[in-house]
């Protein structure tokens, strides 16, 4: 009867252990800070933008023991469902990637007062929502340096995504450094009229390149990989957007304006995390905050005076010398 009795004994202690070990996994969960992002038009693939800010998550997912949820723009889902939907979902802090998710995020926010909302790109006066924005130009400024020294034939191109202001910073910023190294360098701009569709890309590159462009420099999501490429198949030099290129192009991509969307995210989510501050108001970052620059220069064999000319207009917009508008 003992012997019986002994395996059974041991049977519920293990259920019971197996039963507070669960409970301790979900009150670990439930204990852990919780993200939810709206991805921008394009959403993941985009090999700009929104992989970005997604990297971000996953950094801060690893190192900083966080869970994170997110929505894509789609047939079924607008910018104000998905936000709706991560609120629901119970997320400590939700963000909005992107100028075009102002509108629904300010029309959920005024909703939940009570919530955290983080929106990227653009600025918001509502007091639960915390703008984060970037110094497009003083990156592009750089990219307009680097193509400058690179050409040979003077004219360099620009593809924005949108006639916008956000992407207005970046030609602006490109043909200021540009001109700031080559005065009489000519800039050819276009609008695409689209962040996703990487064929118009290659053909607004086309049309660049038949009018002696050598250097292309694209502001428009999935449609500037187009631009890239492009510009590969034809033997001219490019410059990526966002995050580094050069891996979509390695025979064009000389250089990418990094907008480092992840490095912003996973700084927010890391001060609320370890110190339980969240930034107010907007919070703007250049190229003194690590917000924007250069990745590494490729293809291109510059020698040190030119990769030193680069430098030393960085160091002059950080110290304030230069005014980039």
């Amino acid at each position: 009867m003992r012997n019986k009795i002994f395996p059974l004994i041991l049977i519920v202690i293990l259920s019971l252990v197996g039963c507070s070990n669960q409970n301790l996994n979900l009150t670990n969960e439930l204990d852990r800070i919780k993200i939810g992002i709206m991805l921008s038009d394009v959403g993941l693939g985009d090999q700009s933008f929104s992989d970005s800010a997604f990297y971000g998550l996953i950094k801060a997912r690893d190192e900083l023991n966080i869970l994170f949820d997110y929505r894509e723009l789609s047939d079924s889902t607008t910018y104000e469902q998905g936000l709706t939907e991560l609120v629901e979902a119970g997320n400590d802090i939700v963000v909005g990637l992107g100028f075009m998710v102002q509108e629904d995020i300010e029309k959920v926010a005024a909703k939940f007062p009570k919530q955290k909302f983080v929106l990227i790109d653009s600025i918001s006066e509502l007091e639960n929502i915390t703008s984060i924005t970037f110094k497009e130009d003083e990156g592009s400024y750089l990219a307009g340096i680097a193509a400058a020294l690179a050409t040979k034939t003077k004219k360099i191109g620009f593809i924005g995504g949108a006639d916008v202001p956000l992407i207005h910073k970046f030609v602006e910023g490109f043909t200021q450094g540009a001109k700031a190294i080559k005065p009489e360098t000519e800039v050819l701009v276009q609008y695409a009229g689209d962040f996703g569709n990487d064929k118009l890309g290659r053909s607004i590159a086309a049309e660049m390149i038949e009018q002696e462009a050598d250097v292309l420099y694209a502001a428009a999501g999935f449609t500037g990989v187009g631009v890239l490429k492009e510009a590969e198949l034809n033997g001219v030099l490019a410059i990526g957007v966002d995050s580094d290129q050069y891996f979509y192009a390695e025979k064009a991509v000389m250089t990418s304006m990094l907008k480092n969307v992840d490095v912003a995210l996973y700084q927010v989510i890391a001060e609320y995390v370890q110190n339980g501050e969240f930034p107010k108001g907007h919070v703007q970052l250049g190229l003194k905050e690590n917000g924007v620059g250069l990745s590494p220069i490729r293809v291109v064999p510059f020698n040190m005076q030119q990769i030193k000319t680069i430098d030393d207009y960085k160091e002059k917009i950080v110290s304030g010398k230069i005014t980039v508008n």
